[in-house]
């Protein structure tokens, strides 16, 4: 198998029926597991930091958010880079290397939180170094783009970045579970004494890092040897960076971070908020329900936009967002007083579940966008100038897909701040809510505007 294809036309039918299909869904499916790890390792700080306390390690409540919230930043910062690495580099080359850099936080963290002495420096470190993770989803969305035909991109991206959202529900299903056992005790050291309610009991938070070093290796070789790179895909910086004149670019990145940012900004918040509020539940027994629904509800966005048109399921989704904030606002408690645990929940998941949808919905959006404009300038200009028109808006749409992502990401570090600042200025996350009501309406609008209403500038 070459790993470089330098033949590429999935919008040929004859083509993608003959090769080209198969050639596209095997890299599809390599890219989901290593997707899946790379959300795994990203916010694994957001069921860590909860039990931190427990083994000894001195931190207040703004230190753990801080933990909780600084791999958003390094992620979403470093998905501005990632977004232009493929065509740069290569998708099989990138996917690769990417995935196999999930190794140094896996096995820092495993060594750091053995230790209560180790030093606060170290773990803001670590937890800088965990966006590798966060960066890998731009490269990978944009990678994905390039192999599948326009009609079939909203469910390849979909069932991409949904399963591979999957990562940060798992991981938050499993760790508690793995750092509760010492079947790895041989590899990954002795346990910690765990005090929680005054109940002491043993406690393997390594295996946090370590459970996934296998997963990564394997992950990484797996890319290496089964992905390819193509040819036609192939793009300096400068020729992505078009897209930073476009318009549309920053449009869609204002949505994408009502979308992706609030569905990785509450995986990463939700189990301290959730502590905070209410201080007699475990929050690690039910912070994997959110994530689990927004991720496996993400390709159902992307195959409802595919049926129905990306602008108008964006639309009303942001109008569901809206409403599920004021839901979660009703059952708070007030000053720690009186606020339902299991509304809050529900509305909540509901919440997670608008995300994925919404997820979905934006990511057919770009694509279709991009084409639509390049071909509309190509029109009357012949049959090469339209396939120009396709290239050149495949290269744009797989720059834009990574960048929007990258805009996005800096949810996950902003929404657990909110969260954070709110409660230590005002007493309750009332404020935060209450801004981020106040952004979702802002998104309904931009959608209605640009892309929904008729005769809109970029109907999609």
């Amino acid at each position: 198998m070459s790993r470089v294809l330098e033949i590429w036309n999935p919008e040929d039918k004859e083509f993608w029926e003959k090769e080209g299909k198969a050639i596209a869904n095997r890299n599809l499916w390599i890219s989901i597991p290593a997707l899946f790890l790379a959300f795994a390792v990203w916010m694994v700080w957001s069921v860590v930091c909860v039990n931190l306390p427990g083994i000894g390690f001195k931190y207040d409540t703004d230190k753990l958010f801080w933990l909780a919230a600084l791999p958003g930043l390094s992620g979403a910062t470093l998905r501005i880079f990632y977004s232009f690495m493929v065509p740069i580099f290569g998708g099989r080359k990138w996917t690769a290397i990417s995935t196999a850099s999930l190794l140094i936080p896996a096995i820092g963290i495993g060594f750091a939180v053995r230790d209560p002495m180790t030093s606060y420096t170290t773990m803001l470190i670590l937890a800088v170094l965990c966006g590798f993770g966060g960066g890998n989803f731009a490269s990978s969305m944009a990678n994905i783009s390039f192999f599948f035909p326009k009609a079939q991109k909203g469910t390849a991206l979909g069932l991409n970045a949904g399963l591979g959202n999957l990562g940060v529900s798992a991981m938050q299903f499993i760790v508690p579970l793995v750092i509760s056992t010492g079947m790895f005790a041989a590899l990954c050291g002795e346990p910690q004494m765990c005090v929680i309610k005054g109940v002491t009991k043993p406690m393997w938070l390594q295996n946090a890092g370590f459970i996934w070093v296998p997963f990564i290796a394997l992950s990484a070789l797996a890319a290496w040897f089964g992905m390819n790179d193509i040819a036609s895909a192939k793009a300096s910086f400068k020729d992505q960076a078009i897209i930073f004149k476009r318009k549309h670019n920053w449009l869609m990145c204002w949505l994408y971070l009502g979308t992706f940012g609030s569905f990785i900004g509450y995986s990463a918040g939700l189990p301290l908020l959730t502590k905070s509020l209410f201080p007699g539940v475990n929050p690690v027994k039910y912070a994997f329900l959110g994530p689990l629904v927004g991720a496996l509800v993400r390709p159902v966005g992307g195959w409802l936009a595919d049926k129905l048109g990306g602008a108008r399921v964006t639309f009303w989704n942001f109008i569901l967002m809206t409403g599920a904030v004021f839901g979660v606002i009703f059952f708070l408690p007030d000053h720690g007083v009186g606020g339902n645990f299991w509304g809050f929940l529900a509305l909540f998941i509901f919440l997670f579940a608008t995300t994925g949808i919404g997820n979905g919905s934006t990511f057919k959006m770009i694509p279709v966008i991009f084409l639509n404009e390049r071909q509309r300038e190509a029109e009357g200009k012949g049959k090469e100038a339209q396939e120009q028109a396709i290239k050149d808006a495949n290269k744009e749409a797989a720059a834009v897909l990574g960048f929007t992502s990258a805009f996005a990401a800096y949810g996950a570090f902003f929404i657990p701040k909110s969260f954070g600042t709110s409660i230590s200025v005002t007493g309750g996350p009332h404020a935060a809510l209450y801004g981020f009501i106040a952004f979702y309406v802002s998104c309904i609008l931009l959608t209605w505007w640009y892309y929904s209403r008729k005769n809109a500038e970029a109907p999609c």
